[in-house]
């Protein structure tokens, strides 16, 4: 892989063999659902201002994953699970794209191709890569402001453009999760900093701009949704959340104890590679580029593992200084093994056929998942099988009300036209077909507002949460 068109070709293949084998084979799960309604909403109503779950604004996350996938939707003109996790695995081939291009020059054309593989191949990248979720979207975006500031700086680039297109994939960032990114950019910034004795990088006119690009790129959609919205609510629900991540309202010992073991999980295969960082075999300028990544990735990686209400995927932004250390590490022309390893020289013919051979132990796994596991989990979660009788039993052209129903998955996957309805009052006299949740069943039951029809219910499902929707026909 000593060309760039080689490189880039080798990432794309091992990309399309990882990420897209049976990328739409299971049905949406977890908080899958969250991304992909509103998404749907706002393709439906036209408003890409203001996400809707359920019928209500949804004032949790900012808005950028919901829009990647009514773009998936739009552009393709297909809406199921392929197109709802595309941008996931697309985002995560953008980076292994920046190694190979932006960083090569930085890393070595041998190392940034490593570091691509690498990025590639570990565990919390492929998890979340195959999901219609934020972390992906979100890691590849703070993974592409540190590529970016990294290579610049090191490269000898303009301050400017040191600054500028980070902070454009950091406000980026702040739409799709929030500020916590900050914490693994500045980590890295400050290492460098630090380690080169050149704290002018902080104050300089161009970092300010770069603030206030960053900045901008997010108020251009938060000041409006504000206003669209009870800006009062909004400010309590993002306070309440950052608040409650601090102070671990929902704190588990049983879990946040295993917080660090479960994250430096989602870098295996290669987390037993760090074991063999040796900062002095490094010269003098490359091993304090070394070291800034060592403390840039463990210091933020810690610290946001030991906040009581943090969980491990929270850390993952940690996981682009690590593959950029772990190769430079390996692309080293002379590499010696720690003395509890024996000692003895690793040579770079050796040290190409292992990440070879890791990855292509990786596509085989991804392989067998896909072909041979992801078939016999289809049905694990009910929500398709319910959603294809309610399909069956309301004709195409009849809509469904929905009273009330929060967050539920099973609605990616209903044919007929759905209508929300905060309160009874909303539904139609004329309705035939309703969807509540248990609580509200004999409210419904009870009412006259359908004399002298009456509800009565057809279907229960209960799904991987354990929360129940009910079909009622009124006749």
């Amino acid at each position: 892989m000593t060309s760039r068109p080689q490189a880039l070709i080798v990432v794309l293949l091992l990309w399309a063999a990882i990420y897209l084998p049976g990328l739409g084979s299971l049905p949406i799960k977890g908080e899958e659902g969250r991304r992909i309604l509103p998404a749907i909403s706002m393709i439906e109503s036209g408003d890409y201002l203001v996400p809707e779950v359920g019928g209500n604004a949804y004032f949790s996350k900012p808005p950028l994953i919901n829009w990647l996938i009514a773009a998936s939707f739009k552009v393709s003109e297909v809406r199921n699970e392929w197109t709802a996790r595309l941008p996931s695995a697309l985002s995560v081939l953008l980076v292994a794209i920046a190694f190979v291009t932006i960083a090569r020059a930085t890393l070595s054309p041998l190392g940034s191709s490593f570091a691509a593989i690498i990025w590639l191949t570990n565990a919390g990248m492929i998890e979340k890569g195959r999901l219609a979720e934020i972390e992906a979207v979100y890691v590849s975006l703070t993974a592409l402001a540190i590529i970016c500031w990294l290579s610049f700086w090191k490269s000898n680039r303009s301050i400017w453009f040191v600054w500028v297109p980070a902070s454009i994939f950091l406000g980026l960032g702040w739409l799709a999760k929030g500020p916590l990114h900050l914490i693994f950019f500045y980590a890295i910034v400050i290492g460098v900093s630090w380690q080169s004795r050149n704290w002018r990088l902080l104050f300089h006119p161009a970092h300010l701009a770069g603030i206030l690009l960053m900045l901008g790129i997010f108020a251009a959609w938060a000041i409006p949704f504000a206003h669209a919205t009870n800006s009062t609510l909004v400010a309590t629900k993002w306070t309440n959340q950052f608040s409650g991540r601090l102070t671990g309202s929902d704190f588990k010992f049983s879990s946040w104890i295993f917080n660090i073991p479960r994250g430096l999980a989602y870098f295996l295969p290669w987390t037993i590679f760090l074991l063999l960082i040796r900062f002095d075999e490094f010269q003098s300028d490359r091993r304090q580029l070394a070291r800034a990544l060592a403390w840039g990735a463990a210091a933020p990686f810690v610290l946001v593992n030991l906040v009581p209400g943090a969980l491990p995927r929270y850390a993952m932004p940690a996981l682009l200084p690590a593959c950029w250390l772990l190769a430079m590490i390996l692309a080293q022309p002379d590499f010696i093994l720690p003395g509890w390893l024996g000692g003895k020289p690793f040579s770079l013919q050796a040290r190409k056929r292992m990440v070879a051979a890791i990855a292509i132990i990786v596509v085989i796994g991804t392989g067998i998942y896909s072909l041979a596991i992801v078939p016999q989990l289809r049905n694990r979660f009910g929500i398709k099988q319910f959603a294809d009788q309610i399909n069956h039993a309301v004709p195409l052209d009849e809509p469904i009300y929905a009273l009330d129903p929060n967050y539920q998955p099973i609605f990616f996957y209903l044919k007929g036209k759905l209508i929300y309805a905060d309160q009874l009052n909303e539904v139609p006299a004329e309705a035939r077909f309703l969807l509540v949740r248990p609580e509200r069943e004999q409210e419904v039951i009870e009412s006259n507002r359908w004399a002298p029809r009456q509800p009565h219910r057809i279907m229960r499902s209960s799904d991987y949460r354990k929360e129940s929707i009910l079909l009622l026909k009124i006749e």
